[in-house]
């Protein structure tokens, strides 16, 4: 089957960047270079060279000879597609990385060049972190400096976005400047982009062969459907988990229908497999495209509907607000962003904590949880160790459909997208979906999660040296069997434990372990 996969290696490359940063220009402009660059002499040129198709455009370039020369690949590769996936609106943005974060192979962080690091880059920088292993700076708009500035501003510039990332994953990346579109994006197009066939020398430097993996369900991201007469309906998108082949059966969740593939394309040539991170049109039986512009397809059954979910929980270092139980968040998971009320819990104290790296692990249904009113951060003298695991449950406002284990933020993006303040709130792994629309009832019970409450009564007397009489903590009808074992302190300092009952008006018995001094 190998030799009816593609010859070439598609390379996704997620664009980044404060809105008016120029994303869309810069993804523009490296296409527009490269196709007539790179393919003037080959007589090709014009089927190979722009594909513009919402919000993904891509171009291609012959394969990178110290790649193909490395052999860390085992197909034998011709030409390098890189897919720039481009996002406008901010919460699609977070939709976006999230969702394809498993095949986003490089990220291109645009940062304007007059205005430097804004509020919607530091967010793209964590996002990048939580889903990308590479990146590249692209200091856009270089054009607006004046000539005789220009240099020392870049450089300035350079040094300041350095010192931004020495303590991210992407210390020491690349940055490169750049003019997209000089003049503006209302300019006539007949001034040359300056410096974007040198980024395209440095996006193919930075290039790797990415870990595919073809084993598992299937999971495409669909971003464009069509129907063509005669033959079915072709959605196109991209592979984020999974492989796919002719004959294959393949489930739209959200239509809750089945389809067989009866055909593929891959860079506009028929083939008879994909895999993670390829681009593709697939040809399946007819339905209306209407109904589906943008989703999910999978393999049969390998997608659960949730209204519910337990996620592990880390707070994101740079979001100022609060973290508490009740509060609405914006959740991000799988392809959809979806309002949810949150609950937080932890281990009850004392509990051993688990291997550091193992919070997945450690939650378990059969395993008892203190509620927690807020996020616990780490506090007073411990505030500079590791903050304690915890879970959150969220409860949707409508459905979500995603894969187990994927992804998930929670974010605030109600708040003022020009406000100085970053609004990603949280990050985890989903754990555990709960399908059932009466969750409520026939889930939560399972998750066995407790309140302390503390109550005061008072000592009615003392019968001999370890056994102490109580009153006015419980009503009379209380049934206080399921109170025995308890731990009491008394005002003078010692504690005892709950014995049992003593008569019938809902006084107790304290048992204490050491004999109590004479009480006076």
């Amino acid at each position: 089957m190998a030799d009816n996969w593609s010859s070439t290696l598609n390379f996704n490359i997620g664009v980044l960047g404060h809105v008016d940063s120029g994303k869309t220009s810069l993804a523009r402009a490296l296409s527009s270079t490269a196709s007539t660059a790179a393919f003037d002499k080959n007589p090709q040129s014009r089927e190979r060279g722009i594909t513009l198709d919402l919000g993904f455009s891509s171009f291609t370039v012959d394969f990178p000879e110290p790649l193909r020369e490395s052999g860390d690949h085992q197909r034998p590769y011709e030409n390098l597609q890189f897919t720039l996936v481009d996002c406008p609106g901010h919460a699609s943005l977070i939709r976006t990385i999230i969702g394809g974060a498993q095949i986003i192979d490089l990220m291109m962080l645009v940062v304007d060049v007059v205005k430097g690091v804004q509020t919607q880059t530091a967010e793209c920088l964590l996002i990048g972190e939580m889903t990308c292993p590479r990146m590249v700076v692209v200091l856009n708009k270089t054009d607006l400096l004046p000539a005789n500035k220009r240099q020392s501003a870049i450089e300035k510039m350079t040094k300041r976005l350095h010192k931004t990332l020495e303590n991210t994953s992407f210390k020491d990346c690349p940055v490169i400047a750049v003019a997209a579109k000089p003049g503006g994006p209302e300019a006539a197009d007949a001034q040359e982009p300056q410096g974007v066939s040198e980024l395209i020398e440095l996006l193919k430097k930075q290039t790797y062969i990415p870990r595919r993996d073809p084993e598992g369900d299937l999971l495409m991201a669909v971003d464009h459907c069509f129907s063509i007469r005669g033959q079915g309906t072709v959605m196109t998108g991209t592979i984020l988990q999974g492989s796919l082949a002719i004959n294959d059966t393949v489930e739209i969740p959200a239509l809750k229908v089945t389809k067989k593939v009866k055909s593929i394309q891959m860079f506009r040539k028929p083939v008879s497999g994909a895999m993670q991170g390829d681009r593709v049109g697939v040809c399946v039986t007819q339905f209306d495209p209407k109904l589906l512009e943008r989703g999910l397809v999978c393999t049969p059954g390998s997608l659960r509907t949730v209204f519910a979910a337990v996620i592990s929980a880390k707070k994101i270092g740079y979001f100022k607000g609060s973290l508490s139980t009740r509060a609405k968040f914006h959740i991000t998971v799988g392809h959809e962003t979806v309002m949810a009320r949150v609950t937080f819990f932890g281990l009850p104290p004392g509990t051993p904590h688990p291997q550091p790296g193992s919070l997945e692990m450690a939650f378990a249904f059969d395993r008892a949880y203190l509620f927690q009113e807020d996020y616990v951060t780490g506090q007073g003298e411990s505030s500079a160790g590791p903050e304690p695991e915890q879970w959150a449950l969220l409860e949707f406002e409508r459905p979500v459909t995603c894969p187990l284990h994927c992804l998930a933020i929670g974010s605030k993006l109600d708040t003022d997208i020009h406000a100085n303040a970053c609004r990603l709130a949280f990050q985890g792994r989903l754990l555990h979906g709960f399908e059932d629309k009466g969750y409520a009832e026939t889930g939560l019970p399972r998750l066995l999660i407790y309140k302390t409450k503390h109550k005061e009564g008072q000592v009615e007397r003392v019968t001999d040296d370890y056994t102490v009489i109580g009153r006015n903590l419980f009503k009379k009808e209380t049934n206080l069997q399921i109170f025995v074992g308890l731990k009491v302190t008394l005002s003078t300092g010692e504690t005892g434990v709950i014995e049992g009952g003593f008569g019938q008006s809902g006084k107790f018995k304290i048992r204490i372990p050491e004999p109590m001094p004479t009480l006076t």
